[in-house]
């Protein structure tokens, strides 16, 4: 049922919904009220309450607040000073009349604040994992075909949807590039679709200007090049420009380590395979296949292509370590090309030689990315799974969505997190559960699109440690609220209030993958459930808690009414407010619930 414009107003607490345009139902509103939890919570620690059990009288401190946040959320960093700050900010929000001449909360005021998801937030809001290790230590928020608006067959190409990724956190982003139709200058589009281009330099210029909108962490841009060694020269002027001092470069044609996110604050860095010349002047086999009419330098399928290839093949082509003739006069042909195309590529896409078992071990003096669609991860995981852990230890792994998702869908993410893989390229423009997956991955560590990956992915014998350790984690679903200030009152039942009820999922390991569900409330905008469910975990550190709120309908489908995802291993425990999102991951302005979390 679609939103309509909210025109009605309250009579005496109450909505009507008229029936058959000629009768009217009333239903009261019910004010929302403090659970038995936060009720005793708050007589627990405020003081000067009146006799007896109720806690109504009580006021609750900066002390007081204090010892709640260190005793019941956990959360024994917090200073009295900011305790009074939190509560100088309750009362601002609440008392315009009387905040110069409180210090203090009362009960309707504790509840307030425990529902401000920004003062009481579920995880952690800012950075705090060590951001000083080398980058194949994180997984990274990675966008394919940044630059779509829709479909990968015919929707506009834009700055807008690269503006729209960095602006949530997204640090990878891909371009394709191909030549303009006079061949000189450069577009950026699907290759070989309907889709409309749109200039590199539009593209360079927004990254350059909102790449750390949201985080300071470096921005990886990955490139599909289909160009020329003019346009790539043209490529490197135009970065070079841009970018400025923003663009990162190491001294030495490849690394032997990767460089740490800490390390590359406000920088830019480019990862793509090197110049189709480049890699003909040392393999034949590139020849080989720009004669079969495959750019040696496309590491996805274009539609049209076949899908499904060995590992074997993608990993074939020879990446040799000492220079041939043929090398240095590249070299010397490219003096010209300041800066030279190549020389601005930190993040090789590498060509290992041989076969999967003896090419996913790590190249002592050299670090390189490989890119595998989904399908391809899948078969290499379930017969390789030990090397696939093992290689993205110090190795960046990427992993794209395969070409048959012609509308922008995304794929399951965790098996690629599950062995390690740091680049799971999603379609951001899209929406779905996938994606609320990954949404919810990079809430994490501030949302500053860096997550440290957990010690037993970077640690030697993978399954000896995946099962430990062990933890169960309690979650307790207290009741809702919003959806009045949200919605028209008839957006979910034209005839009464909304049914809403909540599903709890865990998303993980198979061994972890769970979900529940409270009953419905009916005929209530202010849904108190105050059940509770229980999740044994083995692998907590890959652990996503999927929430989603729907409202019953007899006749059809459960409509939606927000949805949130949020990494187990960053919640905070305690009684927290639980923000819900929209379809395509956007925060919904009023809607929240309050929830519990306890660790066993």
């Amino acid at each position: 049922m679609g939103k309509e414009k909210k025109t009605e107003s309250y009579d005496n607490g109450s909505y009507n919904y008229k029936m058959f345009k000629c009768f009217n139902r009333k239903f009261k509103i019910n004010e929302v009220q403090p659970t038995d939890d936060v009720r005793d919570a708050f007589c627990q620690f405020s003081v000067g309450g009146g006799d007896g059990d109720s806690s109504d009288d009580g006021v609750m401190g900066a002390e007081q607040l204090c010892s709640f946040l260190d005793d019941n959320q956990v959360n024994s960093a917090t200073t009295v000073a900011e305790a009074q700050r939190l509560i100088d900010e309750v009362i601002r929000r609440r008392h315009h009349v009387t905040r110069f001449t409180r210090h203090g909360l009362d009960l309707d005021d504790f509840f307030n604040f425990l529902f401000f998801d920004d003062l009481n937030p579920p995880i952690t809001p800012h950075v705090h994992q060590d951001m000083s290790a080398p980058l194949s230590h994180y997984f990274i928020y990675t966008g394919h075909n940044s630059y779509l608006t829709g479909n990968q067959l015919s929707s506009d190409c834009s700055e807008v949807p690269v503006i729209k990724a960095l602006q949530r956190g997204v640090r990878v982003i891909e371009l394709d590039l191909w030549p303009n139709s006079t061949g000189t200058d450069i577009n950026v589009l699907h290759g070989r679709t309907l889709t409309t281009p749109v200039p590199l330099i539009t593209c360079l210029k927004s990254i350059r200007d909102h790449a750390f909108s949201s985080s300071p962490y470096p921005v990886i841009i990955t490139l599909e090049d289909h160009l020329t060694a003019d346009l790539q020269a043209k490529v490197a002027e135009m970065a070079t420009q841009i970018f400025g001092q923003m663009l990162y470069y190491p001294e030495s044609e490849s690394l032997e380590e990767f460089p740490s996110p800490a390390s590359l604050l406000h920088r830019i860095i480019i990862s793509t395979k090197p110049p189709k010349e480049y890699l003909e002047s040392r393999n034949p086999i590139g020849k080989q296949k720009e004669n079969g009419n495959v750019s040696p330098s496309s590491e996805e399928e274009t539609p049209g292509t076949e899908e499904i290839q060995t590992l074997e093949s993608i990993l074939f082509y020879q990446d040799c370590d000492n220079k041939s003739d043929s090398d240095q006069e590249e070299e010397e042909a490219s003096e010209d090309q300041k800066p030279a195309y190549k020389r601005l590529i930190t993040i090789h896409a590498g060509k290992p030689k041989g076969t999967v078992k003896e090419e996913m071990k790590v190249v002592v003096d050299k670090v390189r990315r490989l890119s595998l669609s989904e399908q391809e991860l899948d078969r290499t995981c379930s017969s390789n799974s030990q090397d696939v852990v093992r290689f993205t230890q110090k190795n960046l792994l990427r992993i794209y969505p395969k070409g048959t998702r012609f509308n922008s869908s995304n794929y399951k993410p965790l098996i690629g997190w599950t062995h390690g893989a740091q680049m799971i390229a999603f379609n951001m423009q899209g929406y779905g559960r996938s994606l609320w997956l990954m949404h919810g991955m990079f809430r994490a560590n501030g949302g500053c699109g860096y997550v440290k990956k957990p010690n037993f992915l970077m640690k030697k014998g993978f399954h000896d440690e995946v099962f430990d350790p062990k933890k169960k984690l309690h979650v307790k679903v207290y009741m809702g609220d919003g959806w009045r200030l949200d919605f028209s009152h008839t957006h979910f039942d034209t005839y009464s209030p909304p049914d809403f009820y909540t599903k709890v999922f865990i998303v993980g390991v198979p061994a972890d993958n769970a979900k529940r569900k409270t009953r419905v409330i009916e005929d209530n905008w202010y849904p108190i459930w105050d059940e509770e469910f229980s999740f044994p975990l083995t692998v907590p550190e890959l652990a996503l808690l999927r929430i989603e709120v729907r409202e019953y309908d007899m006749s059809d489908k459960d409509d939606f009414g927000g949805q949130t995802c949020l990494p187990v291993s960053e919640l905070r425990p305690g009684i927290r407010s639980v923000p819900l999102y929209d379809k395509k991951g956007e925060k919904m302005k009023s809607v929240r619930l309050l929830m519990r979390f306890i660790f066993e």
